[in-house]
């Protein structure tokens, strides 16, 4: 009988560590980073279950219990707070996504190279332009010498329509700042959008062609479908930020104007507040763990809906 050959089959290298260590060096700075700056200061939470005393220090203070959530829960600020920032938060990020979107199939359809180039970058710029500038601009077209110049205000005098002082008008706000977010991050949302569209395949779109779709169809029907899980993902993060107001931006153009605060005034901006003017450490403390560990079960319960409509586009 002849033997059948026998195959050998080479060995499977034992995994070794010394590929890893030069990876596991570049992450370490990174790493101790987060340890000092992130979790170090989470020390500091015990403030918000204390009857934090400067003299006493924190771990000296004697502790409160849930008194301080309760103050503040108790207070009337408390619902007015927690609601403008859940909206304004849904306006903006609803906003900035769809200008984002919108933005990103335009600069997709130019074909001018240099052209296209100039202008993602004139829109990616003002995500750079400091809340300050942005304040300033604000009042130069909302208000003038007594609140009633201003450009908008000499654009409707031009048409007969009545002026108005738009810092002394709260319901406008919400609507205002959010003009202002999708000028800001517009821009800058539009180039994730950008860096998703150049993975799509080239072939979708030359059946596309063959079928006889034309270019506005091929955005509608192709690249926008295409698009969702990079907007899903998106969506969980900043749901993940739904209970953090945009703190610089809106007290830069808000300040302490308390006209505009049943529309405006935000968690970060009331705890800001109440620091300057109280001083309890222990209440704004709490205010802040409040927000942090109602952020983390909005952005799970995200986490968790997007993983059961589309578990493939899941960051988890």
């Amino acid at each position: 009988m002849q033997r059948s050959a026998v195959v050998a089959v080479p060995k499977r290298r034992k995994p070794t560590s010394r590929g890893t260590i030069p990876l596991l060096l570049l992450a370490l700075p990174g790493v101790i980073w987060f340890l000092v700056f992130a979790y170090g200061p989470m020390a500091g939470l015990v403030v918000a279950f204390k009857d934090f005393n400067i003299s006493q220090g924190i771990f000296g203070s004697a502790w409160n219990g849930l008194d301080n959530f309760k103050y503040f829960l108790a207070s009337g600020d408390a619902p007015r707070i927690v609601l403008n920032t859940v909206f304004l938060n849904v306006l903006f990020l609803g906003a900035s996504l769809l200008a984002g979107l919108l933005l990103a199939l335009m600069l997709n359809e130019i074909r001018g190279h240099f052209y296209r180039r100039f202008m993602q970058s004139t829109i990616f710029f003002p995500y750079f332009v400091s809340p300050i500038i942005i304040a300033i601009m604000l009042q130069v077209i909302l208000s003038g010498v007594g609140g009633r110049g201003g450009l908008l205000n000499n654009l409707l005098s031009v048409v007969d329509l009545p002026q108005t002082n738009w810092y002394t008008e709260p319901g406008a706000w919400p609507w205002i700042l959010t003009i202002v977010k999708v000028w800001q991050l517009g821009g800058y949302t539009s180039v994730i959008f950008l860096a998703a569209i150049t993975s799509i395949p080239e072939e979708v779109y030359e059946a596309a062609a063959i079928d006889g779709a034309s270019r506005a169809r091929m955005a509608l029907s192709v690249t926008t479908p295409l698009l969702l899980p990079t907007m899903g993902i998106l969506v969980v993060l900043g749901i993940g930020r739904i209970f953090f107001g945009d703190f610089a931006t809106i007290y830069a153009i808000v300040g302490d104007n308390g006209t505009l605060f049943p529309t405006t005034d935000v968690i970060d901006t009331y705890v800001f507040r109440s620091l300057r003017t109280i001083g309890d450490f222990g209440t704004t403390a709490a205010i802040g763990l409040f927000q942090s560990v109602v952020g983390f079960v909005f952005v799970t319960a995200a986490v968790l809906v997007q993983r059961r409509v589309d578990r493939e586009s899941s960051i988890l």
